[in-house]
């Protein structure tokens, strides 16, 4: 099988602060191929101030990471099926709450693609629903997870 590795960068600047809790929650996300990402807490889940509201949070990568894996398996297997894509976007949404164990988590993750075809064969709802069906089912990192994963269309 495969590794993948990512660096999780932080340092803090005041060590009184950060004793104090009111520490800077910025940091980078580094990947294999030299992309640095700009990440930081949810700011509706630390003190106000200290996150990098620029920053991409775990949560919203976790989302993301679970979309771009659902997609690239609609896409390869709608071109397998002799289907072209022109486009697709998809507003991702997952929902952080607690579950009845009491911890919090992300437990329940939408996905809502929206798809341009070109070509002169377009799918029917039916092949949709079949290409986005196996996608869902292959997707590792939607197999990775517990969150509830939903296609809505």
């Amino acid at each position: 099988m495969s590794t993948y590795t990512a660096t999780v960068r932080w340092s803090g600047e005041d060590p009184e602060a950060y004793a104090k809790g009111r520490y800077y929650r910025g940091h980078e996300w580094v990947f294999d191929g030299g992309t640095v990402v700009p990440a930081s807490a949810a700011p509706e889940n630390v003190p106000h101030g200290t996150a990098n509201e620029a920053g991409v949070d775990p949560e919203e990568g976790l989302i993301a990471s679970i979309s771009s894996c659902h997609m690239l398996f609609f896409l390869d297997y709608a071109r397998r099926a002799g289907f072209v894509i022109r486009s697709y976007i998809d507003e991702a949404e997952g929902v952080l709450e607690k579950r009845a164990d009491g911890k919090i988590a992300v437990t329940r993750v939408m996905l809502r693609p929206k798809i341009e075809w070109a070509g002169d064969r377009h799918p029917t709802a039916e092949d949709i629903a079949q290409l986005h069906h196996r996608s869902h089912e292959d997707c590792f990192i939607a197999n990775s997870v517990n969150s509830e994963v939903t296609v809505e269309q």
